[in-house]
């Protein structure tokens, strides 16, 4: 979503339930901090600005036991009470599917620059992002285009490519719905490990 001319970006965790951003960006024991002009985010890699439920939750094995109200309640407050000052770009990260989170936004946001639709190669995943792309259509968000995930994978021994998860459903699947397709993500060890590590944005 465009917002300012700063070159400034932030990131919404908005998967209630299963948040990933803070661990994923090294974030993770951060808290939000109240300020003059709202709750302040957490200031990351590259001064990327980051709110998640995450920094709400106690420990780790608190669960966010929560129906549709009580999240559509977090999502808007995380986009109108907290202070993300002036962005150019404010990238949410939303659960699978067409539940309350990204209905919540879409109707929260006006104006969406776009979405990003991800899938794996199965078929499987293709049933979610058919639904996915036809929500997009409903509440006439432009989709930039398909990413295909866990698209094959290279033995780091005998350089043998094996397509795990099939190859090719995510570029099916954008040009059959007349989408751009925008690539692939191998399955990769040091992607991975790196995910774990926390610390996927600075590499």
């Amino acid at each position: 979503m465009l917002l300012g001319g700063r070159g400034l970006v932030g990131i919404l965790d908005a998967d209630i339930t299963g948040p990933t951003i803070p661990k994923l960006l090294n974030l993770r024991g951060k808290e939000l901090l109240a300020g003059p002009n709202g709750i302040k985010p957490v200031i990351g890699p590259l001064d990327v600005k980051v709110v998640s439920i995450d920094y709400l939750l106690p420990n780790d094995c608190t669960p966010v036991i929560w129906r549709g109200p009580l999240k559509t309640t977090a999502i808007k407050q995380f986009i109108g009470d907290i202070d993300w000052s002036r962005l150019d770009f404010l990238f949410i990260d939303l659960p699978p599917g067409t539940g309350d989170e990204p209905l919540t936004i879409a109707q929260s946001i006006p104006n969406i620059t776009g979405a990003i639709i991800v899938t794996i190669p199965s078929e499987v995943s293709q049933i979610v992002v058919r639904r996915a792309v036809g929500f997009c259509r409903v509440l006439n968000i432009p989709i930039i285009g398909v990413v295909e995930n866990m698209s094959g994978f290279v033995c780091p021994n005998c350089g043998v490519e094996v397509d795990l998860f099939m190859k090719g459903g995510g570029e099916r699947i954008a040009v059959e719905m007349g989408l751009d397709f925008l690539g692939r993500i191998p399955l990769d060890k040091r992607l991975y490990e790196a995910s774990d590590r926390g610390w996927i944005a600075y590499s």
